[in-house]
């Protein structure tokens, strides 16, 4: 994970009294004392930001800009916050050029800036009916708010941990229905960089895992360390999940080695089973809840967007199969499903075998009935996702994929049947709809929200 780095900017003006006539803008700073209150002001308000942000996040000192000079001795960041209490639209422009910015103003939570007047007409539309320029959009204005701030830095965040992102594809890289197309669009959308693990490599490594009696024994003591845990009920052989454990501990050197924080696999309903003697998804379930993101199938349709949603969100997201909307409820499964789902407590599961092959080790992750969830929906040509705010109605049991969820559509399911893109859906715990869309702006894309 890589931390945003933030330059806060305090444009302002200074201002001397003339009699008889205009001598300054309107705002509540006009000089340098009150210029030097703000920034102090600032600073102590970005350090608690910076404390309860819940990811990597680092912000520069104060800059302060009132001529063009200052604007081009400002040092580099990944996002711009320009606090635009006052200054010329030049000078406003000069700091949007450097890089993505967002602009905060101050209404009622201090003195109020001049530019919470003129921002729409002079500097968004530039003297027309319509947006008149490329560096800023309303979503990049914030007026008082800090939560509605950290939101737009959390999708920031997210987006420069997806742009380029490593992915290590074992049995190499696909896409659901579509196959290399996906792999295409998500190196060309999204820049990922994808390493392939041959089936043959993966073999080796396996068999040189069960071998060595040091990784057998850790298998089996996180094992059985696992299955004690309260909460954890096992219904298939023991044998399936200390096998898991070892494939586990295969996925992880693999992580290791490439310096990469994602893995998917491919064809791992009938590949992989004959190899690791036991299925991925216990292991996969095991790799997200240590912060890492595993996904099954590999399918680089859904992986750009379970990239994004899992850094947006700091949590573990399940890729799930959907089924058809219908009366405001949907079911989703899978048999990878994290248990840590809210980053912090793990939800109660069962283990049992994975359900098309009645075989090997797959969690039943009880998710939490009442749970707000995100839903993000990739469409197949990386141009428009879609997306809703659910709540779990129930954890069902199900003859389909073991880790089950019927969710409550918020919204207008009929509109999210007419709106249902690709095929594999995304689901984290909590609200990040929000941040989900800034970040598709960003990059050029759209977002259907059903709400």
């Amino acid at each position: 994970m890589v931390e945003l780095t933030v330059k806060p900017v305090l444009a302002y003006s200074v201002y001397e009294r003339r009699e008889a006539t205009s001598w300054r803008a309107w705002g509540g700073i006009a000089d340098e004392e009150s210029a030097e209150e703000e920034r102090r002001r600032i600073k102590a308000e970005l350090k608690n930001l910076e404390q309860r942000a819940g990811f990597p996040l680092k912000f520069l000192p104060v800059g302060m800009v009132k001529s063009y000079g200052d604007v081009d001795r400002l040092e580099k960041a990944d996002v711009y916050l320009l606090y635009a209490a006052g200054g010329d639209e030049g000078l406003l422009i000069g700091v949007a050029y450097r890089g993505p910015t967002v602009v905060f103003l101050r209404h009622r939570s201090g003195p109020l800036y001049l530019w919470y007047e003129i921002i729409d007409a002079r500097l968004i539309r530039r003297y027309n009916d319509r947006i008149g320029q490329v560096w800023l959009d309303y979503d990049d204005v914030v007026v008082d708010d800090y939560e509605e701030l950290l939101r737009r830095l959390r999708a920031l965040y997210a987006l420069k941990n997806t742009l380029g992102a490593r992915v290590v594809a074992v049995g190499g890289a696909s896409g659901w229905g579509i196959g290399g197309k996906a792999v295409e669009l998500a190196r060309a959308r999204w820049h990922l960089d994808i390493v392939e693990v041959s089936y043959a490599e993966l073999a080796e490594r396996i068999k040189k895992a069960m071998g060595d009696e040091r990784c057998l024994e850790e298998a089996k003591r996180m094992a059985k360390e696992y299955l004690s845990e309260e909460g954890v009920r096992l219904e298939t052989r023991e044998e399936f999940v200390v096998n898991a454990f070892v494939l586990y501990l295969v996925f992880k050197q693999l992580l290791e080695e490439h310096e990469a924080r994602i893995i998917t696999v491919n064809e791992c309903m009938t590949t992989i089973m004959p190899i690791a003697k036991t299925t991925a998804c216990l292991a996969l379930s095991l790799l997200n809840d240590e912060g890492y993101l595993a996904l099954c199938e590999s399918d680089f349709v859904a992986i750009p967007a379970a990239i994004l949603l899992h850094y947006a969100s700091g949590k573990p997201v399940f890729l799930a199969d959907p089924t058809l909307p219908h009366d405001g409820i949907v079911t989703v499964a899978h048999c990878t499903a994290p248990r840590l789902m809210d980053g912090r407590s793990r939800e109660p599961a069962r283990i049992l075998t994975h359900f098309e092959s009645d075989y090997g080790a797959a969690p039943k992750v009880e998710f939490r009935k009442g749970q707000v969830v995100t839903v993000l929906i990739p469409d197949f040509e990386e141009k428009t996702w879609v997306g809703f705010r659910g709540k779990i109605a129930e954890a069902p049991f199900l003859p389909i994929c073991r880790s089950q969820a019927e969710i409550e559509i918020e919204g207008d399911w009929r509109r999210l049947l007419r709106e249902l893109r690709g095929f594999h859906w995304l689901i984290v715990y909590g609200d990040y709809l929000r941040e989900v869309s800034y970040a598709l702006k960003k990059v050029g894309m759209e977002f259907v929200e059903i709400g």
